[in-house]
């Protein structure tokens, strides 16, 4: 049994970008593993393997900050903060 085909990163960024969903970080991850899937082939093996460990890394970082805020977030009306934490090059910051 096969799963429906993926679409190509262009045409989920084009759709997403329509229905307004670049605002959830979730739908960035799910962009970029698309664009990481395209890109296998021109790959290494072990570069392969590194871009998917640091996107899974990012993806646990991201965590759960969706819990309390369900509504907000899975209804459509969240904004991401103004601010990014941690901070890029702090020392929180991988």
């Amino acid at each position: 049994m096969s799963s429906a085909p993926l679409p190509s990163s262009a045409d989920l960024a084009q759709y997403l970008e329509a229905r307004g969903e670049l605002g959830k970080p979730w739908m960035w991850h799910l962009l970029r593993l698309i664009k990481i899937k395209e890109e296998r082939d021109s790959m290494t093996p072990e570069d392969y393997v590194a871009h998917l460990a640091d996107a899974h890394a990012d993806l646990m970082r991201l965590g759960t900050f969706w819990k309390g805020r369900e509504q907000e977030v899975f209804g459509g009306l969240y904004q991401p903060a103004a601010e990014i934490e941690p901070l890029p090059g702090s020392a929180e910051d991988r």
